[in-house]
C-alpha cells in the first residue's frame, strides 16, 4: 500500500556533508578552541593594560599568553592595537576586572581539557589579576 522512501532523509544528508567537511570535533578540538579563544581575548585585555599603565610584568605575561596562543594554535596570535584614550584609574580598574573574568574562564576550561600548561599560566593571571583589584588570595 505504501512504497518505501528510497532517498536519504534531509538530516541524514546534512550528517552525511558535515562529517565529509570535518565540521564535527572532538570534545579535546572544541575544549582547545575555547581555552585559545579566551586566552587570545586576555591577551587583547593585557595588551590595552600595558598600553595605559606599562609595567615589565604585563610585558612578560603578554609574551608568555602569545607563546601558549601559538603553541596551541599554530600560528601567532591576531592582536589588536590598543585604543587610545585616558589611563584613568577606573578605566584600569575595569580592564583588570575584565581580564580577571576571562583568566578564570581560561582557567576552567583549561582545567576542565586537563591542559596543566593552560591551567598554570591562567591561574597566574588570575592571581595578578586579583590582586591589582585587591581581591585577597586565599590559598
Amino acid at each position: 500500500m505504501y512504497e518505501p522512501i528510497r532517498t536519504q532523509s534531509v538530516h541524514t544528508m546534512a550528517a552525511q556533508n558535515c562529517s565529509m567537511r570535518g565540521l564535527h570535533r572532538s570534545r579535546e578540538e572544541e575544549l582547545d578552541i575555547r581555552l585559545a579563544g579566551h586566552l587570545t581575548a586576555l591577551l587583547t585585555v593585557t595588551d590595552e593594560l600595558r598600553a595605559l599603565a606599562p609595567s615589565g610584568a604585563l610585558d612578560e605575561a603578554a609574551d608568555r599568553l602569545a607563546d601558549r596562543i601559538t603553541r596551541m594554535r599554530g600560528h601567532d596570535p591576531l592582536r589588536a592595537a590598543p585604543s587610545t584614550g585616558e589611563a584613568s584609574p577606573a578605566r584600569i580598574t575595569a580592564l583588570h576586572q575584565r581580564a580577571h573574568t576571562l583568566a578564570g574562564q581560561a582557567l576552567v576550561v583549561a582545567t576542565t581539557a586537563g591542559d596543566d600548561r593552560g591551567e598554570a599560566l591562567a591561574a597566574e593571571r588570575l592571581r595578578a589579576h586579583a590582586a591589582a583589584l585587591g581581591i585577597p588570595d586565599e590559598e
